[in-house]
C-alpha cells in the first residue's frame, strides 16, 4: 500500500534558501510527507531582492512532471513560481492529462515578498482563465488577490468579500492572507462555496517572513496529501508557519528566512 503524503511541487527555485523549490521541500519534509519536483525557472536571490531569473523550458518542466507522476505518483501538486503564459499552459496541459482527480494548490507567484514582480503581466490572463479553474485551493497574498479579483482590500473583512470574488473564477476554494494588513493581529479568511472561516493570531513582530507564502501553501498541500479536511489541513499549515517566524534564525540583511525545521517532530 502507498502512503499518502507525496506532494509535487511546480516551482522556481530561491538560492537563498528561503522561498520556492528550497521552502517547499523543506515544509513537506518537516510535516511528515514526501516531496517531489518540477523546477521551473531559477532565481538569483537573497534576503534583499530578486537579481536574475533564468527560466526553463516549457517542454523540460513537462518532462520533469510526467516522470513523478508516472512513477512515484502524487497525492497532491502544489504550483509555485509559473512565470510565463507558455509555463502555465504546459503545466495545466500536463495535470489535465497525467493528474486527473489529484487536488492542485496554487499559490499565484504574482511578487517576491520585497515587491519583485516574478509574473509576467501578460500571464495574468492565463493564469485566471486556465489555472485557476483547475485549482483545489489558491492561497493568494492581499496584493495578489487585489490584482486577481479587482477589488481593494483595506480590512480583515474585505479579505473575505475578495475570497469570494475569487470563487467566481473556478477555484473550489481560496485562502486569502491577510500578513499584509496592519494590526497586532493576522487574520487569513478561507472561502469555499457556501461557507468561510476566519483564522485570527497574535501578528509575529519579525522581519524574517521570506518565503512565508511558499511555506504556507506547501504545508496546506501536504496536509491534503495526507487526508486532512481542507479547513485542518489549513489550521495546521497556519500554525506551523506562525512558529517558524517566531523562530526564524535571523539570517542575511534583509528579510530573512523562516526556521522550517522548527516541527521536524510528529504531528498529531
Amino acid at each position: 500500500m502507498v502512503t499518502k503524503g507525496r506532494v509535487l511541487i511546480v516551482a522556481g527555485s530561491d538560492s537563498g534558501g528561503g522561498a520556492g523549490i528550497q521552502a517547499d521541500l523543506k515544509t513537506v519534509t518537516a510535516l511528515g510527507g514526501y516531496a517531489a519536483t518540477a523546477l521551473t525557472a531559477l532565481t538569483a536571490q537573497n534576503t534583499q531582492g530578486v537579481f536574475g531569473i533564468v527560466g526553463v523550458e516549457p517542454a523540460f518542466i513537462v518532462q520533469q512532471m510526467e516522470v513523478v507522476l508516472n512513477d512515484l505518483g502524487a497525492d497532491c501538486v502544489k504550483t509555485g513560481m509559473l512565470h510565463h503564459a507558455a509555463v502555465i499552459d504546459a503545466v495545466v496541459e500536463t495535470l489535465d492529462r497525467a493528474a486527473i482527480g489529484i487536488p492542485v494548490v496554487v499559490d499565484p507567484v504574482m511578487y517576491a515578498k520585497g515587491g519583485d514582480a516574478l509574473l509576467d503581466p501578460a500571464a495574468r490572463e492565463t493564469l485566471i482563465q486556465r489555472l485557476l479553474p483547475r485549482a483545489a485551493l489558491i492561497t493568494p497574498n492581499v496584493r495578489e488577490a487585489e490584482a486577481l479579483s479587482g477589488l481593494s482590500i483595506r480590512e480583515p473583512d474585505d479579505l473575505a468579500a475578495a475570497g469570494r470574488r475569487l470563487l467566481e473564477l473556478g477555484p473550489a476554494a481560496a485562502l486569502i492572507k491577510g500578513g499584509h494588513l496592519p494590526g497586532d493581529t493576522v487574520t487569513d479568511w478561507l472561502v469555499w462555496p457556501g461557507g468561510a472561516e476566519a483564522f485570527a493570531a497574535p501578528r509575529v513582530d519579525s522581519r524574517n517572513t521570506h518565503g512565508a507564502g511558499c511555506t504556507l501553501a506547501s504545508a496546506i498541500a501536504t496536509g491534503l496529501a495526507q487526508g486532512l479536511p481542507l479547513t485542518a489541513a489549513a489550521r495546521r499549515a497556519l500554525a506551523y508557519v506562525q512558529e517558524a517566524i517566531r523562530t526564524a534564525p535571523g539570517l542575511g540583511k534583509g528579510r530573512g528566512p523562516l526556521n522550517h525545521g522548527h516541527a521536524a517532530r510528529p504531528w498529531p
